[in-house]
């Protein structure tokens, strides 16, 4: 599949472009290149420390900022995959800062899928987030708006041999700021504040968002937005599985915070297909039919009305599970 191809990840030195780039070069030594696009000169120097030796004489790295459409173009040539993980993601941050997160999370998808465009490339895979179904904050708003771009492309790409489709998960385990580092820091102080007894969060590790992305790059028509069928967790479930011991005072939200993630929502139901480890959420008026869709993989659409949020899942992890799975995920 990957077999003297060229690739290009944008947000390279974050976790998700880490484990990434290790699956990569783990999986296909005859990859031709893998380049790490992001805009940190130090977080580039320290992964090439990490990622030394003849295993990874593939890999290489481009100072470059999305924002920057022309240091994309000139990036990009050569590429045959892009996929694209850069964004800003902290949500107190854009709310306080709006505009660059839309400049970083709407103009940088904008400029990318031109610059893929002009370049030739053949696959593009971008990642979302839960925040973007029916988004409470201005990063889910924003990553709603990259999604929608990224779908669109594929309206415009001519004869193009392209495709671009889009990856969608919730909580990635052990992801840096998420709560499982957290609580790791807190325990030593006695307490870990819970911001709500009934709040849930779906469970992926990052070596299973790297599958899933491998899987779209391959399986992909483009187009769709791809979610995963995982297992959710409660938060006071997770605050017993680290430290049973100490005090789990409710502080309350934050603002643009949900007590349940949602990946799809109900609107999303007439164009949703169930295709087995994924549903995938198919463009209304794209360049194919859903019952093409259904019977080229398999699926079948979802029920009307249907909605996937971490609340209503049927598959919760137990304590122990969650004990084990921060044992193997969780450094």
């Amino acid at each position: 599949m990957l077999s003297n191809k060229s690739i290009l990840i944008t947000g390279g030195t974050g976790s998700f472009g880490k484990a990434f780039v290790k699956t990569i070069l783990d999986r296909y030594p005859d990859i031709k290149r893998l380049v790490v696009f992001s805009r940190d000169e130090l977080k580039q120097f320290e992964m090439a420390q990490a990622f030394s030796g003849e295993k990874y004489k593939g890999l290489r790295y481009f100072i470059g900022d999305i924002r920057d459409e022309s240091r994309l173009r000139r990036a990009l040539e050569g590429i045959d995959i892009v996929i694209h993980a850069a964004a800003l993601k902290q949500v107190p941050a854009a709310e306080y800062n709006p505009f660059e997160c839309i400049k970083t999370n709407v103009l940088g998808a904008q400029n990318l899928i031109e610059a893929c465009l002009d370049n030739n490339v053949q696959r593009v895979v971008a990642l979302s987030t839960d925040k973007a179904a029916a988004p409470i904050n201005l990063y889910g708003a924003t990553k709603l708006c990259s999604d929608k771009l990224f779908v669109a492309a594929n309206n415009i790409k001519g004869n193009r041999d392209v495709s671009f489709s889009v990856v969608r998960y919730g909580n990635v385990m052990g992801s840096r700021g998420s709560v499982i580092p957290f609580f790791q820091e807190k325990r030593s102080t006695g307490v870990l504040p819970i911001t709500d007894s009934a709040m849930t969060r779906f469970n992926i590790s990052l070596q299973e968002g790297v599958d899933m992305v491998l899987w779209s790059i391959e399986n992909a028509w483009g187009g769709e937005i791809l979610v995963p069928k995982i297992p959710s967790y409660r938060i006071l479930d997770v605050a017993q599985a680290i430290a049973p011991e100490c005090a789990h005072p409710v502080v309350g939200i934050r603002p643009g915070e949900k007590i349940h993630e949602e990946m799809i929502t109900s609107s999303d139901s007439p164009n949703t297909v169930d295709i087995g480890n994924y549903y995938a959420i198919l463009p209304s008026g794209g360049n194919y039919s859903i019952e093409e869709y259904c019977k080229k993989m398999n699926g079948k659409l979802v029920a009307p009305g249907f909605s996937y949020d971490s609340g209503s899942n049927d598959h919760f992890l137990t304590v122990d599970e969650l004990r084990k799975l921060i044992e193997t995920h969780v450094a």
